[in-house]
Parts: C-alpha cells; sequence; structure tokens
C-alpha cells in the first residue's frame, strides 16, 4: 500500500498536469499537425528535390531535402543507423519532457508552452522518422546566395524555441532556487 506522502505527491501531479493540459495538449497538437501538413504538402510541390523555390528573393526559399540527421543536417554515420538512434533518443527525451511536464505547476504559462512545443516538434521529427527511411522532411531555405543556413521545417523551429524558453525558465527557477 502506498504512503500517505507518496499518494499526496501522485496526486498533486495528476492535478499540476490537468490544469496545465487546456495548453499543452493543444500546442502539442497544434505543432505536430502543421508539421505534418507543411512536409506533405512540400514532399507533393517542391520537386524535384533540391530545386529551391523562391519565396522572398534570395533570402527565403523552399527546397525539398530528406534528412537522415538530426535537426539542421547534422549527421552520425550511416543514415539508417541514424534514423534508429535518433528515434531512440527522440522517444528517450520525450519521456524526460513528459516527467518535466507532470511536475510542472498550475498555471506555469512559459514552462508548459516551452514543454509543449519542443514536445510537438519531436512527435513530428518522430513521425517523419517512423514513416520514411529518406529521412526527415525539410523544405525552409533561408540565407543569401551561397550563405545559406541548414534547411529545416515547423518541428525545428518548435523545438528550437521551446528549448530556449525551457532553459530561460530552468534558469530562472534555478536561480530563485539559489536566492
Amino acid at each position: 500500500s502506498r504512503t500517505p506522502a507518496i499518494a499526496l505527491t501522485a496526486n498533486s501531479a495528476r492535478k499540476m498536469q490537468r490544469n496545465n493540459a487546456g495548453l499543452f495538449w493543444p500546442v502539442l497538437a497544434l505543432v505536430a499537425a502543421v508539421d505534418f501538413g507543411t512536409k506533405a504538402i512540400a514532399s507533393t510541390r517542391l520537386i524535384p528535390q533540391g530545386l529551391p523555390h523562391t519565396v522572398y528573393g534570395e533570402w527565403i526559399r523552399f527546397t525539398l531535402v530528406h534528412n537522415p540527421g538530426a535537426a539542421f543536417g547534422l549527421q552520425m554515420g550511416n543514415p539508417q543507423f541514424s534514423r534508429w538512434i535518433f528515434m531512440v533518443l527522440t522517444i528517450v527525451a520525450l519521456v524526460i519532457l513528459g516527467r518535466l511536464y507532470v511536475v510542472t505547476r498550475a498555471g506555469d504559462i512559459v514552462r508548459t508552452l516551452s514543454l509543449a512545443l519542443v514536445c510537438g516538434g519531436a512527435m513530428g521529427t518522430l513521425i517523419d522518422r517512423v514513416r520514411s527511411t529518406m529521412g526527415v522532411v525539410d523544405f525552409i531555405d533561408i540565407g543569401f546566395g551561397d550563405s545559406r543556413w541548414p534547411t529545416f521545417n515547423i518541428a525545428d523551429m518548435a523545438v528550437s524555441l521551446g528549448a530556449f524558453l525551457l532553459a530561460w525558465v530552468l534558469w530562472g527557477e534555478d536561480t530563485a532556487a539559489d536566492r
């Protein structure tokens, strides 16, 4: 049987999770859906792969690329080996992020939003890795001339923004704890 302290902690965690669910789950679902939808459009309309389509001069283009590596084209050896490694790492990250979500204080909007963005982006990337051996669909191409940022997608943007926000929140929590 559980001790009252453990039961209280588990009940508190469930209550916190429910209070943040109205923000967390819709943001996660929206990010994953927009990522999935934009990748589907890119895969059918931006053919052939590698051919830039101008959106705003040289600055913003859409260029279809299949990335077997990590975000922004980072590689880890053999593409098929990388695919499985990155799938496992994504699942581990989602479990860790899920635990952070469960212990998030009710009403902590920035922390909840940051976790939802990272989880939604991770889910979008995981869906791509499961669906295709070619790699994750990237298509947003920013830069000028030959000076270009690595091609990316909505999931990459959500993970980057969410990770920045989460680092900011955790740094703030750590600073407050030190006082």
